[in-house]
């Protein structure tokens, strides 16, 4: 597998010209620039990966029941299992979207979920990504660079294919579909994950529309084509936040989305994939009784675990965080992309008593983790094979069954003194190879 790094170069030219990038919002200045890519593919057993998937299902079948429930009946707030004000404080809660069921029940259809494995080789869930996560496009692009570039080596190793992500995403965006074709909503090219979106409306065959090519019509929702044709939406996985999705419902001076939308959506004439208010479900907050969850909806013990977590809303993890700061990673729940997330054995004597002080006054806002030491994998460095931090981010759909894609997007810390793999923070990405025996 080491054979592959003769390729890097070549393959991150092409990757490049292919337009395989991401883009970040700064002081108001779009920045593109390229995902470094890593020849040196993560290696996952066939044993491993299975336990990976039935704990990954068991996981997302709970969210999906979960968020049904706070829309719906409100069980788990009844049973005192999770506090109420601790939801409808959630800045992912959104109370436009009470009592709506979408079709088939089905709220979170494509979720990403965020593992690290310690050097004990336990694999951790550090996040659930239920809103729009994004990344599958890379591996699946990167792994076809790479059969083309050393096709023995493939024929050598029994690799799972990841070439069935698009077949599964069509099928889980054609299980909830009302009737009419499939449309995949981007804001448009300056999105960070642009690439992403033209990617896999190619590979599984749906439309590629912003919101001026969608309109409401009556009680439906419409495409119009290049020819001035209406057609009839019956999915749209749309790439845009809850915030922006239809100002006539959210905020009102969003301009990328659609007018009435929602009002289609209520009457169950749409499937909107992912649901709008997922947001409640995946709050960093709320990750805290994710394995609560799982007992309380399904009766079964949690296959994988949450990384060791304190809630600061607890008096009683409050004092132990406040007293262990200095060897906590303290996570602001509102943040993302690797951003709010502060190693408390990094800050200074003041910083960590002014944390303490914040965290005092605005205990939902933050959770504190123990540091988990990832298991370092191989990255190339100049020429050098180098141990470097990295997660995993797994997709599991949801359609007429819950499937766990066989692959993932590995991202790795370029920086030999981070923990921070994201993107945005300069990280790189990797193949992730499950292997089939």
């Amino acid at each position: 597998m080491y054979e592959l790094t003769d390729h890097t170069e070549v393959i991150n030219r092409l990757l490049a010209r292919y337009g395989v990038k991401f883009g970040i919002y700064k002081n108001n200045v779009f920045k593109e620039q390229l995902f470094p890519f890593d020849a040196i593919p993560r290696i996952i057993p066939k044993e491993e990966f299975d336990c990976l998937e039935k704990g990954l299902k068991q996981r997302v079948d709970a969210l999906n029941l979960f968020i049904k429930d706070i829309y719906g009946e409100k069980k788990i707030l009844k049973d005192g299992i999770i506090p109420e004000d601790f939801i409808y404080s959630s800045p992912g809660y959104l109370a436009e979207c009470e009592g709506i069921v979408p079709p088939k029940g089905i709220y979170s259809h494509i979720s990403g979920i965020d593992l690290v494995q310690g050097k004990d080789k336990t694999w951790y869930i550090l996040e659930d990504n239920l809103r729009v996560p994004s990344g599958a496009s890379y591996p699946m692009i990167a792994r076809n660079l790479c059969r083309r570039a050393a096709p023995a080596i493939f024929r050598q190793y029994h690799v799972e294919d990841n070439r069935n992500y698009a077949d599964i995403l069509k099928a889980t965006m054609d299980y909830s579909n009302t009737g009419g074709i499939n449309v995949i909503l981007t804001p448009g090219r300056y999105n960070a994950a642009y690439f992403e979106h033209s990617y896999m409306a190619e590979k599984s065959g749906a439309v590629l529309a912003m919101n001026s090519d969608l309109i409401v019509k009556g009680d439906s929702l419409y495409f119009k084509d290049y020819r001035g044709r209406d057609q009839k939406v019956g999915a749209v996985y749309r790439r845009i936040s809850d915030d922006y999705l239809d100002p006539m419902t959210f905020k009102e001076e969003s301009l990328i989305g659609v007018p009435h939308l929602m009002d289609v959506y209520r009457k169950g004439n749409v499937a909107i994939i992912n649901a709008p208010g997922n947001g409640v479900a995946d709050d960093k907050g709320i990750y805290y009784f994710v394995p609560k969850m799982i007992q309380y909806y399904l009766g079964e013990e949690p296959i994988l675990n949450n990384a060791p977590t304190y809630l600061p809303f607890y008096e009683e993890d409050r004092k132990y965080v406040l007293e262990n700061l200095h060897k906590l990673v303290i996570k602001d729940v509102a943040e993302a992309g690797g951003y709010g997330v502060v190693f408390g054995d990094r800050l200074t004597k003041e910083e960590l008593e002014r944390y303490k002080e914040i965290i005092r006054k605005e205990s939902r806002r933050f959770i504190a983790q123990e540091v988990i030491d990832f298991l370092d994998i191989d990255i190339e460095d100049e020429g050098k094979v180098v141990p470097r931090k990295a997660d995993l981010r797994a997709f599991v759909l949801s359609g007429e069954e819950t499937v766990v894609w066989k692959s993932g997007l590995t991202r790795f810390s370029r920086n030999p003194d981070s923990f921070v793999v994201n993107s945005s923070q300069g990280g790189g990405f990797k193949d992730t190879w499950v292997l089939s025996q």
